[in-house]
């Protein structure tokens, strides 16, 4: 009778212990709502900005493959001189150099840490919105890119960038090392 007496107990606080736990436990959109909201007020102040003719800053470019994937660029450099370089396709190896923050200006990856400097990488193994401003860019260019999160790390976290981060990325790309089209396996 006592050993079954100490199984209730020990059931009843398995039981008690997993109600308090799910009351505790909070999906990650409810635990990231503050960040959450911030990022998206910041990314429609990104939007409205405008430069000193009256202009968008920022062009809001999509994805070739997915209309509804968006990221937003600006490009430091006069685009009429790098007309005519090599643009790079989506299973391209690039080299480039780069900075990446979030909206509140908090650093989280720069290349320039780095030795050399330069990342080389194959486009489609970075974050789609990486991808996106990289196939719209031509060798020369430099640029900065806001990529929402929904085209970054969506509601995942990554080292310092939180779910539903807004990331922004200072990109200057520098080459071209392998430009071949992989067929797309179905």
């Amino acid at each position: 009778m006592k050993q079954l007496r100490i199984i209730i107990l020990l059931i009843t606080a398995a039981i008690t212990l997993g109600a308090v736990t799910s009351c505790v436990d909070k999906t990650t959109e409810d635990q990231y709502a503050d960040w959450r909201k911030l990022n998206l007020k910041w990314l429609e102040e990104q939007k409205e900005l405008k430069d000193a003719n009256g202009n968008n800053f920022y062009t809001e470019v999509t994805a070739d493959w997915d209309p509804s994937a968006k990221i937003y660029m600006h490009w430091f450099n006069d685009t009429t001189l790098t007309r005519g370089n090599v643009t790079p396709l989506y299973t391209s190896q690039v080299d480039v150099k780069y900075r990446g923050e979030l909206c509140d200006a908090t650093p989280f990856d720069s290349s320039y840490l780095r030795t050399d400097s330069i990342y080389r990488s194959r486009i489609n193994s970075n974050v789609e919105g990486w991808g996106i401003a990289l196939t719209h860019m031509r060798v020369g260019d430099s640029v900065r890119v806001v990529v929402p999160y929904n085209v970054g790390y969506g509601a995942s976290s990554a080292g310092k960038i939180k779910p539903y981060s807004m990331l922004v990325f200072d990109l200057k790309l520098l080459s071209v090392q392998k430009y071949e089209l992989v067929p797309v396996k179905r």
